[in-house]
């Protein structure tokens, strides 16, 4: 049936009216109708659009919790990878900061952005022809969760932009989901009345909300959103503070204290105010983020493993509560690092309570003579992990006592050692049942092999029960005996074999994340399986030839040698390999590839593609791509503007292509 002209065009209306009230109330803070005339014309666009069905769009305002519940994400690969910053607590690494950056760009000008840092969740929010049309969380920076159902409910968050002069097609916009505190204390206060169970913090109840697996429930909770990245290849964009202008034009939140700083020392000043009037904001912050502000500079500085070069957060300083000591007990991680934790007298600290908190080693209680019975000074280090950070001697009971480390394991009793130079206690049994439980937890997590059905308590009875006593002793499972286990049953057991098959066939990136060598993350994992392609490659490895990649240093070169040279490490790779794990990353090119194995840096602005375009032609066909200059460069790709990169690749005879040698080559 069609749909009379005048009525699609009352639609239409309402459709525009409805979005722009909404964008001047929880945007602009500013609205300019009554509750009741907003509700007047969403009813009658309701009507509209239920008595002519055809009328419904994607980005109409009805459509905002239309979602149906889901059983599970899909999973989302971003585009470009979703980087966490590297943490400052201090000016004299701010200066740090400014140092490399100034080192790095030679004689280039260059100025900074300083943006409130929101203690929130970080989204990723996709638009084609100015709709969104998929939002995602950042999950492990490389893939996260689609949640676009959910994030349709957050009132700020525009389902179409404002059109406005340079719109791009199709961009990808970053935020931060959060809660205001005012909404949080009220969400709380309603849990209260209805006899239900009240939220710890305002950042992780936004985290949690954004779990939720029905649109309806997330539209229940007063989440709100401030955007700070935009990305697009239909529009030349040139500074990060002019991307945030673009974004507010568009109609996105921008957190309205963002400050353009030409130095350093503005920078400062800037955390300095902020500091000190945080608790005057209506929403939780946990510092600042500091930005190179030249988007052509900050693709010149690049990114180490999984933080890029061109921006740090600083953090400030974490608040501290006062407790009751009331123990000290022994927690053994899994590469056998004995830690002692303090069992406290329960505090409300930063947000949340606080019952268990960090001592570090031996050496930090004794410094800070730490004993039993005392008041202590308790803090969330980064506001994130609880730690003891301090006595109160004037409180110190005549009986509190002093801890002295104990000689044997508190898990399996076998010998505890401290080596010579380490602060560190460790137990000496590889098959230490808590070792043993903390690799399997590492090994079978979403980020590494991803094993459906493998929790806790799963790993817990497996251990327990004597069916496993190595990551290797999965592949060997059968359903028979985990069926046995208590609350398991032989379709839980059955789905779980299923799922440590499926995990056979994982990229190998992941698998060496997975075997928890010592500092080697996700990102450093993914640089090793780059230029280091299986086992056989890494057991051969020495020290020096794994720091000649860009993003290894000293230390996690000595960790990888160290892990393949250990007997126990060797069998269990054999085991694995044996057991059909993929063992060998896929290679992306072949040999007759003009571009593989050469390292290429890119300086400047290539007018055909933007430089990741650039970066990902030239991994594909085989190459590397490294953020600095040095004498195992092969190629500089110079475009306009090209900085210091290009002088340095000079002094040292690096060969230097300009674009249109660079696409012949590609073409080759």
């Amino acid at each position: 049936m069609t749909v009379p002209a005048a009525i699609r065009k009352r639609a239409e209306r309402l459709r525009t009216e409805l979005r722009e009230h909404d964008h001047r109330y929880y945007v602009l803070s500013e609205p300019t109708v009554s509750d009741r005339e907003y509700d007047r014309l969403m009813e009658e666009l309701t009507a509209l659009e239920r008595e002519h069905p055809s009328l419904v769009t994607p980005d109409s305002p009805t459509q905002r919790v239309g979602g149906t519940p889901v059983k599970e994400f899909p999973t989302v690969t971003h585009d470009v990878p979703m980087l966490s910053l590297a943490n400052t607590y201090s000016g004299e690494e701010l200066l740090d900061f400014d140092r490399r950056v100034r080192d790095a760009l030679g004689t280039e000008s260059f100025g900074y952005v300083a943006e409130l840092k929101i203690d929130g969740v970080a989204v990723s929010l996709t638009y084609h022809d100015g709709i969104f049309v998929r939002g995602a969380t950042r999950g492990d920076g490389t893939q996260g969760d689609d949640i676009t159902g959910n994030l349709r409910t957050i009132r700020s968050l525009p389902l179409r932009v404002r059109s406005g002069k340079g719109l791009p097609k199709e961009f990808e916009v970053r935020g931060e989901v959060f809660m205001t505190k005012k909404d949080f204390e009220a969400m709380n206060r309603r849990q209260e009345e209805a006899g239900e169970k009240t939220f710890v913090n305002a950042r992780n109840s936004a985290s949690g909300t954004l779990k939720l697996q029905d649109p309806s429930a997330v539209a229940q909770r007063p989440l709100s959103l401030f955007t700070y990245f935009l990305r697009t290849k239909d529009v030349r964009l040139t500074n990060h503070h002019g991307n945030l202008t673009l974004l507010s034009s568009l109609g996105f939140p921008v957190n309205p204290h963002t400050e353009r700083c030409p130095t350093i020392a503005d920078v400062k000043m800037f955390c300095d105010r902020w500091q000190e009037k945080r608790p005057s904001l209506p929403y939780d912050i946990d510092g600042v983020v500091v930005k190179v502000d030249d988007l052509t500079q900050q693709e010149e500085l690049g990114a180490v493993a999984k933080s890029p070069r061109w921006a740090i957060a600083y953090k400030f300083p974490a608040q501290q509560m006062e407790t009751k000591l009331l123990g000290i007990t022994l927690q053994v991680g899994r590469v056998g690092t004995v830690t002692p934790v303090a069992e406290l007298e329960p505090v409300f600290v930063g947000n949340t309570t606080v019952s268990r908190a960090t001592l570090h080693n031996e050496d930090y209680i004794r410094e800070l003579d730490i004993r039993v019975g005392d008041t202590v000074l308790v803090e969330k280090g980064g506001d994130v992990i609880p730690k003891v950070s301090g006595v109160n001697r004037r409180k110190r009971p005549a009986k509190a006592r002093s801890f002295a480390f104990p000689t044997r394991c508190p898990v399996c009793d076998s010998r505890i050692v401290r080596p010579e130079g380490e602060a560190a206690y460790y137990c000496e049994n590889f098959e230490c049942p808590a070792q043993v439980r903390g690799r399997i937890e590492h090994f079978v997590q979403r980020r590494a092999m991803d094993i459906d059905g493998m929790g806790e308590a799963v790993i817990d009875q497996l251990v327990t029960a004597g069916l496993v006593y190595n990551v290797a002793d999965l592949y060997r499972l059968t359903a028979g005996p985990v069926a046995a286990l208590e609350r398991m049953g032989a379709k839980s057991a059955q789905n779980l074999i299923d799922g440590i098959a499926a995990s056979r066939n994982v990229p190998f990136h992941r698998l060496l994340f997975a075997l928890g060598i010592r500092f080697v993350g996700e990102g450093v994992a993914k640089l090793l399986a780059e230029h280091f392609p299986s086992f056989d490659a890494l057991k051969k490895a020495t020290a020096e030839e794994l720091t000649s990649t860009d993003g290894i240093g000293p230390r996690i070169a000595e960790s990888v040698v160290r892990f393949f040279a250990d007997p126990h490490s060797r069998t269990l790779v054999e085991r694995l390999t044996a057991a059909g794990v993929t063992v060998t990353a896929k290679r992306r090119a072949s040999a007759a590839s003009a571009l593989s194995g050469k390292t290429f840096v890119l300086s400047g602005g290539l007018a055909s593609m933007s430089r990741d375009d650039a970066k990902e032609r030239i991994e594909a066909l085989g190459g590397r791509t490294a953020s600095g200059v040095s004498s195992k460069t092969d190629y500089i790709v110079a475009g306009t503007d090209a900085g210091s990169k290009l002088k340095k690749a000079q002094e040292l005879g690096i060969t230097i292509l300009g674009e249109e040698e660079f696409l012949a080559m590609l073409k080759q």
